[in-house]
């Protein structure tokens, strides 16, 4: 049976991570990449197709997390939960090499204190996923959490159906060495070009915290952009799309 073919944008993704991690670890001392890695539904067929490229010794590889919902680890809205089915087991990552944040723990401040205590920063490679409403991790639009300065994960609250959940904050975000942003699909054109093009407000579109990063953006999520369209009004330095 001929295998069905490989999404271009989605094979262009994973080559770009693929080439951040082995970096990553060729730069360490210990000659470990360590990686955040982003959850919702956009990275999963990168992760598949990340494995399936054969560029990456994950022998060499640590995972982190950028957020989680508060739920347990094997339910159907658990970042871990996805990151596991297309990452982690088709690798064959021990549990040694993965830090996953505990989303089931009833204590949210604790468990972002204790988390915090595990997650390298600056971090070598971050990956992020960018929101409809341009949020990032789970830094969303009007979050207390966006004037975070000395913590590097904190709890946010439950905000109407929007569960309760754990997230890095500014500081990793524009700190971090290597940071790829996923963008794909129309509904995400409006957001993009806020991020990339309009004028510097994280407070109302977290997703600019990362606009120094390499945006991996696939053609209708760029249907807003031109290269006109991005001016730089942060301190950061230009995107790469």
């Amino acid at each position: 049976m001929t295998p069905p073919p490989v999404d271009p944008w989605v094979d262009a993704a994973a080559i770009r991570i693929a080439d951040a991690i082995v970096r990553a670890a060729a730069e360490a001392d210990d000659g470990l990449a360590r990686v955040a890695v982003a959850g919702g539904k956009t990275p999963a067929p990168v992760y598949r197709r990340l494995v399936d490229l054969g560029h990456v010794d994950w022998s060499r590889v640590l995972i982190y997390f950028g957020d989680e919902r508060r739920v347990p680890p094997d339910h159907a809205e658990s970042n871990y939960r996805m990151v596991r089915e297309t990452l982690l087991d088709p690798a064959g990552l021990e549990p040694s090499q993965v830090f996953p944040m505990d989303g089931a723990r009833p204590e949210g401040d604790t468990a972002a204190a204790e988390y915090a205590d595990l997650l390298p920063v600056p971090l070598p490679v971050l990956i992020l996923g960018i929101g409809e409403d341009g949020h990032t991790a789970s830094l969303f639009p009007g979050s207390p959490a966006l004037e975070e300065r000395t913590r590097h994960v904190v709890a946010v609250p439950a905000a109407g159906a929007r569960r309760a959940r754990l997230t890095i904050t500014p500081p990793v975000i524009t700190e971090a060495r290597r940071v790829l942003v996923l963008a794909r699909g129309i509904r995400k054109a409006p957001a993009v070009a806020r991020a990339l093009g309009g004028a510097w407000d994280p407070g109302a579109c977290p997703s600019q915290l990362a606009r120094h990063g390499t945006w991996l953006v696939d053609p209708e999520a760029a249907a807003s952009l031109s290269p006109r369209s991005i001016h730089i009004t942060g301190t950061g330095t230009p995107p790469r799309v």
